[in-house]
């Protein structure tokens, strides 16, 4: 007993000495300890941040560490460090780490929240940031872009960190290859948890970009390997290759609205990658191929609807002789050993062609050159309900080797089958509401193309070597996959889990309690109006979830007699205003909703709903640089207000709006003078869905009057409009929409009565962008 005792103790001693042994451990609570302590590092030494909230710190972690003795910067307990205010962290030097800081409540002062590298010429190599949180870090504005880690050097590791919630302008996370130090990287992207990236409204949202068009010439050599992107939907590029050999493996893309793109450069390898959508989002996609040597094999993708630059596999033409900075002609792609189930047209050829818009684009912008050299070959495809167009050619696919592809297509007949076999398939759980075919095709003989004895295993990491066959999994038995186990990606002691909770009501009868109760309620309240007249006077603030109704006895009347050109609802960061059978009533200066005009740095929403609104200037403002995912009028009446809505600062014509989704169901309009419907985006732009207005079921009488350029409705570069089964009745404007062709801009069911006409435009004249 006391020789055990002995051996414990001198363990304790030799434990405790670890430290002491490979290095120092400084523990430091203020910025100004944390500044000497990383002046004082040698290899092996750990310094220790106190738990604690850091303030406007702007860290510069430098130092020399060692292979295998990396000089190390983390929390005392990971998640207890809190960096807020103007904050960032840059790092340079070589073998350094950082663990378990938790950015949040800020934004960065520099271009970067994290970036290896201190100057131009000072950069990190063999360094790691590792077990962070990035969280809702945004810049004020919209349109001050930046990045949230920028690698530079070569050998550098992001892994196991949670990062989510960017709103504003600039990639996520971004590879950076400028100068010949930060080529050749073999930097890894790594086991990352990239959780919901709101849709951005504009270009610059991608989640991960691996270098720029004027390094795409480069070699890169990035790997992203094993990371969940969750719900990236900030613009149609989740991943932008830019560059030469990179590898994305392995990683889930779950309802994220965009693909993984090969942007530019050459030599990507896609493969052994889950892409899976719900069957209902036709903005989910997949993998879109651009420029030279790409391999995409072993991927699922599991009920895909995206369409045309987001269907599951696109495509694309390219411009003759292009420039850097465009669409290089595909070349020389391996598309195989794939499964596709369930996802709408898997297969989409010449994507992006614009050859008919010659009359409006120059030459240089005509995306003619078609796939040339590329092998879609030992792929599956099921389909439960039937797609008679599986196969879409948006160009001639005439440069493109078909051979051993299967379809299950439920009895549905193709109409371009290109030689696919149709099979009768069966399909097996391979784990939560996830099912695939993995047998009855073995019969198929496999296609045998030039280095395919390289693709030595299927998307779960089992040999091919025996007993190959087509598809993305081998038929092997008792797979119980968990890919959405959210344990497994980024930092282990943060979740973005969070329990419902239920919403509290409060009931309020006048206009001071409604103000008390607005301010005291948490995120996701409800507040009842009594029957009667609440009289304010100055601005109600929506900086979270809230719904305001009546509370049954009849519609609640809010009286705004607040100042000229303030809102009755002032719409803020994080603002959600459902609004629900209430009557607004203004003095005809002041405006029912609006955004702040400055500092929107994050997303706002409003749900109109059984209400009736009069006497506005404007009844909803909606400022540059101020982003709403959704915006709906419905069963509500607008009447006798100088403004209706107006969405049309964004003028930069970089692509952006304001909104994602406005939708105007069951409304009536009646005597708004101008600006009726105002929703612009400007600019040849298409890293976005590109806007939505459904405008249905409405009936709009005596408006636009004062309407300078004569139309009812400016929807300007909105890509996506549907106007139907309308009444227009004596409007003074000579349109009450001009579409465009080109896009799906459409119209039917309207009646239209003294008010214009609906006239199409197939080719709009945009400004440029590039």
């Amino acid at each position: 007993m006391k020789k055990n005792l002995f051996y414990l103790c001198l363990f304790l001693i030799i434990s405790s000495c670890k430290t002491d042994l490979n290095g120092n451990l400084t523990k430091v609570s203020t910025l100004e300890e944390l500044n000497t302590a990383i002046n004082n590092a040698k290899p092996g030494d750990q310094i220790v941040l106190a738990n604690g909230t850091y303030k406007d710190a702007e860290i510069k972690f430098t130092g020399e560490g060692k292979d295998g003795e990396p000089i190390t910067l983390k929390a005392e307990t990971p998640g207890k460090v809190f960096i807020e205010g103007e904050s960032s962290l840059e790092i340079s030097g070589n073998y350094l780490e950082v663990n378990g800081l938790f950015f949040r409540n800020g934004h960065s002062p520099k271009a970067n929240v994290i970036a290896f590298r201190t100057n131009e010429k000072d950069v990190a190599n063999h360094s790691k940031v590792t077990n962070c949180v990035i969280l809702d870090f945004n810049n004020l504005e919209r349109d001050q872009d930046n990045l949230w880690v920028q690698l530079y050097g070569k050998h550098n590791e992001l892994s196991n960190c949670y990062i989510a919630g960017k709103t504003n302008g600039g990639p996520t996370v971004r590879v950076d290859l400028k100068g010949n130090q930060s080529i050749r990287n073999y930097h890894k992207i790594i086991n990352n948890h990239f959780g919901p990236r709101p849709r951005k409204g504009g270009a610059r949202g991608e989640t991960i970009q691996l270098g720029s068009s004027f390094t795409s010439m480069s070699p890169s050599n990035t790997l992203i390997a094993n990371n969940l992107f969750e719900e990236c939907n900030g613009e149609v590029e989740i991943i932008s290759s830019k560059t030469n050999f990179n590898i994305i493996k392995n990683n889930v893309f779950y309802k994220s609205e965009g693909s993984v793109v090969t942007r530019h450069g050459n030599y990507v390898a896609v493969d052994g990658n889950y892409f899976i959508g719900d069957g209902e989002n036709d903005q989910y996609g997949g993998i879109r191929i651009i420029n030279t040597g790409h391999w995409v094999t072993n991927n699922l993708f599991y009920k895909i609807k995206g369409k045309n630059f987001r269907s599951p596999i696109a495509i694309m033409n390219g411009i003759p002789k292009s420039p850097l900075n465009r669409y290089n002609q595909v070349t020389d792609v391996v598309v195989a050993y794939n499964t596709f189930v369930d996802s709408d047209s898997p297969w989409q050829f010449g994507v992006g062609t614009n050859i008919s818009q010659a009359d409006v684009l120059p030459p240089s912008e005509i995306r003619s050159a078609r796939p040339l050299r590329t092998e879609v070959v030992n792929n599956v495809i099921y389909n439960s309900k039937g797609d008679p167009n599986p196969i879409i050619e948006h160009d001639k696919a005439d440069g493109v080797t078909f051979a051993s592809n299967i379809i299950d297509n439920n009895g549905v007949e193709i109409k371009n089958s290109y030689g696919l076999i149709s099979k009768e398939l069966t399909l097996t759980d391979i784990g939560t509401d996830l099912s695939v075919p993995t047998s009855g095709f073995d019969d198929v003989e496999e296609y045998n193309g030039f280095d395919f004895e390289t693709i030595t295993e299927d998307l779960l990491g089992n040999s091919r070597s025996k007993s190959n066959q087509i598809g993305a999994i081998l038929n092997v038995e008792n797979i119980n996959l968990n890919l959405l186990d959210k344990s497994k990606y980024g930092a282990d002691w943060y979740s973005n889990e969070v329990e419902a909770k239920e919403p509290i009501t409060h009931t309020v009868s006048n206009a001071s309690e409604l103000v008390a109760k607005l301010q005291e309620a948490e995120s996701g309240d409800i507040i009842d109006l009594s029957f009667g007249v609440f009289t304010i006077d100055e601005s109600l603030i929506i900086d979270k979830s809230i719904t305001i109704k009546s509370s049954g006895d009849g519609k609640a009347q809010i009286i705004f007699s607040g100042k000229e050109n303030t809102p009755l609802f002032q719409l803020s960061p994080y603002g959600k205003l459902t609004l629900k059978q209430v009557i607004l009533e203004g003095n005809n200066s002041n405006y029912a909703f609006a955004s702040l005009k400055k500092n929107m740095s994050n997303h706002f929403g409003l749900n109109v709903s059984e209400c009736e609104i009069s006497n506005f200037n404007y009844v909803l403002r909606v400022y540059k640089q101020a982003f709403s995912e959704e915006i709906t009028f419905k069963n509500t009446s607008i009447a006798d207000c100088e403004n209706g809505i107006e969405l049309s600062e964004e003028t930069n014509d970089r692509g952006d709006y304001n909104t994602e989704y406005l939708t105007i169901d069951n409304c009536n309009f009646n005597n708004v003078k101008q600006n009726v419907v105002d929703y612009y985006r400007g600019g040849y732009d298409e890293s976005t869905i590109g806007g939505n207005l459904l405008i249905t079921n409405s009936t709009f009488t005596n408006c636009g009057e004062k309407e300078k350029n004569k139309r009812l409705f400016n929807h300007n570069g909105i890509v996506n409009v549907n106007i139907n089964n309308n009444t227009f009745k004596n409007n003074k404007v000579q349109f009450v929409s001009i579409l465009w062709g080109a896009k799906n801009n459409v119209e039917s069911n309207n009646t239209i009565i003294n008010s214009g006409e609906i006239k199409t435009e197939e080719n709009l004249v945009m400004t440029l962008m590039y």
